[in-house]
């Protein structure tokens, strides 16, 4: 099997006996595992996460690519800038005394205006997702052609279920930047993340996403209760510090 083939989403690893089946690819195989491993470790705290996640999100982006999901691609491409930060961010100091990032809590102001956020973009994103998608898609087939690629924009559908698809992406994006700022609350989204991203999966009759799902459900369960647990003790570390300070 040449390099060429086995990117390509036919290439089937596996035939899985869900449903009325479904042919898993090399490339989906690898960039699953890769996916898997980037959120066990992202919630262990370990900056390795960053590594497995920029392979994920750059096989997955040519299996995007490949179906025609150019919107998807393009938020591929925003993952892998994201994890190129957090990479950046987890391993240099910040602030003014040099701390590494510590894991910790959003700041209630900061907490209210990014809720706020998330609602008015879910609320924007619902109302306008097909034309967002579609012009992402226009830009990303002329990006691709100018690159010297012969891309045709295909038949796009409006969106089955514009809601819950806007509530994934937005929280997606927003889980993404607070991961890469060590706050909490980025595991309580991947949880509803993963919660409303079964659902889908299920009611559209793709089983084995809907399993994967299922596994990142778990993991972002896990690193909630592990996060919580090293906030806790980093503010506690923090306050004796202070006191001992006075």
């Amino acid at each position: 099997m040449d390099i060429v083939s086995w990117f390509d989403i036919n290439n089937t690893v596996v035939n899985i006996p869900i449903g009325s089946g479904y042919a898993m690819s090399w490339i989906e195989a690898i960039g699953t595992i890769f996916g898997l491993l980037c959120i066990w470790y992202a919630s262990q705290e370990k900056t390795i996460n960053y590594l497995f996640g920029l392979i994920n999100v750059t096989l997955f982006a040519v299996i995007f690519f490949q179906i025609q999901l150019y919107g998807l691609l393009l938020l591929q491409v925003f993952f892998f800038c994201a994890n190129v930060y957090g990479w950046y961010a987890w391993t240099h100091p910040a602030g003014s005394q040099g701390e590494a990032l510590q894991v910790r809590w959003l700041a209630r102001n900061k907490l209210m205006l990014t809720l706020l956020l998330v609602i008015v973009a879910v609320s924007l994103l619902t109302l306008y997702i097909d034309a967002v998608f579609f012009t992402l898609a226009s830009w990303c087939v002329a990006a691709l052609n100018f690159l010297g690629l012969t891309v045709q924009l295909p038949s796009l559908q409006p969106d089955p279920f514009p809601l819950w698809d806007a509530m994934v992406t937005v929280l997606s994006v927003v889980a993404q930047l607070l991961m890469t700022r060590k706050y909490v609350e980025n595991w309580i989204l991947w949880v509803l993340i993963n919660v409303i991203s079964v659902g889908i999966y299920a009611a559209q009759g793709v089983y084995a996403m809907s399993i994967e799902y299922t596994i990142l459900l778990f993991i972002a369960a896990n690193g909630t209760r592990a996060w919580v647990k090293t906030a806790k003790y980093n503010g506690s570390r923090h306050a004796f510090a202070q006191e001992g300070a006075i």
